[in-house]
């Protein structure tokens, strides 16, 4: 750092983010940072975000000040429930995004199939991580359900405890790689990344008996280089995520069910009781599951409803803003 002049502009990466007040690094060393007054006008997602890297001046004496976030490769985001007219931004730039899953009643085929679609929305690799495979009889038959949620998607099913499949999951753990893991708490994320890091560099929490669900050990998002060079960003537990503005992502998770609609005799067809419904046909031929059409239905709705209802919120908020009191 004693290279770097406090006239000179640097470029770090936001390694954690609360409230006002960013930790950037900077060759190595983790420095506070604040935002330059004009980011407070820009448009929504413009704000640093656990990550980013940014263009940074350097201050010797006391808070710097984050002048630009660079261009982002990937982003991961959800609905704001708490502020219906915006999106969360959560992660920026991780080349993988681990969704975390127990075998036990942590398991849901729904809620991965929306963390697959927000990762890909995102351009970021999803690989689903099926943790605590040594209490489940019929990991096979988990392992396949999920295979099928999208094409070509990646899934390991893990026991950290016994070291059960720790070697196919070591290979996405390169230098210069950043993964970023989702999940609910108690799902194993943390005793994952101690395991494939070999030493504790996460606290684990204890699991209910009674519901399988676990206490937050992660309170924020924050960045953690590990010796083999690999950044994991950890995120607090989220047992549930929305849908909005992420059309490609769905598109993406559900290419099959897509496919299939470009063959249905009408444009608008609504798969129940149209003539020529190529969906219709492919789940009376047992190719398609009629489940899967109805969770992509589903989240379809929910996707077109909810940025319905944001983008007629935002143009309220900008009216609002407008009127001269």
């Amino acid at each position: 750092m004693n290279s770097i002049k406090n006239t000179e502009l640097t470029v770090g990466r936001v390694y954690e983010c609360q409230r006002n007040l960013f930790i950037v690094k900077v060759n190595g060393k983790e420095i506070p940072a604040k935002l330059k007054g004009s980011f407070y006008d820009m448009p929504e997602g413009s704000f640093p975000i656990v990550g980013d890297y940014v263009e940074v001046m350097y201050n010797t004496i006391g808070e710097s000040v984050i002048y630009r976030v660079c261009e982002r490769k990937s982003v991961l985001k959800r609905p704001d429930q708490a502020k219906t007219a915006t999106m969360q931004y959560m992660v920026a730039n991780a080349d993988y995004t681990f969704i975390v899953t127990a075998l036990n009643e942590d398991y849901s085929y729904n809620r991965i199939a929306r963390y697959v679609s927000v990762a890909l929305e995102g351009d970021t690799i999803p690989v689903v991580i099926l943790t605590k495979s040594d209490c489940c009889n019929n990991v096979g038959r988990y392992v396949s359900e999920v295979e099928g949620i999208a094409d070509g998607i990646k899934v390991h099913a893990i026991s950290a405890l016994y070291g059960i499949g720790l070697e196919e999951v070591g290979e996405y753990f390169k230098p210069g790689v950043t993964i970023c893991l989702i999940g609910s708490s108690g799902a194993g994320k943390s005793t994952l990344i101690n395991a494939m890091a070999g030493e504790e560099v996460m606290k684990t929490g204890a699991v209910r008996e009674s519901d399988s669900t676990g206490k937050h050990t992660t309170t924020h998002r924050q960045i953690i280089d590990l010796k083999c060079g690999t950044s994991i960003i950890d995120t607090p537990g989220m047992r549930e995520i929305g849908m909005a503005n992420i059309e490609e992502g769905i598109d993406s998770t559900f290419a099959d069910i897509i496919e299939l609609e470009r063959q249905c005799k009408f444009s608008d067809c609504k798969h129940k009781t149209e003539p020529g419904c190529a969906v219709k046909a492919a789940i009376e031929r047992g190719e398609l599951a009629r489940e899967r059409l109805e969770l992509y239905t589903s989240l379809s709705i929910e996707n077109k409803n909810n940025s319905g209802k944001k983008k007629e919120i935002a143009k309220l908020q900008k009216a609002r803003k407008k009127i001269v009191y």
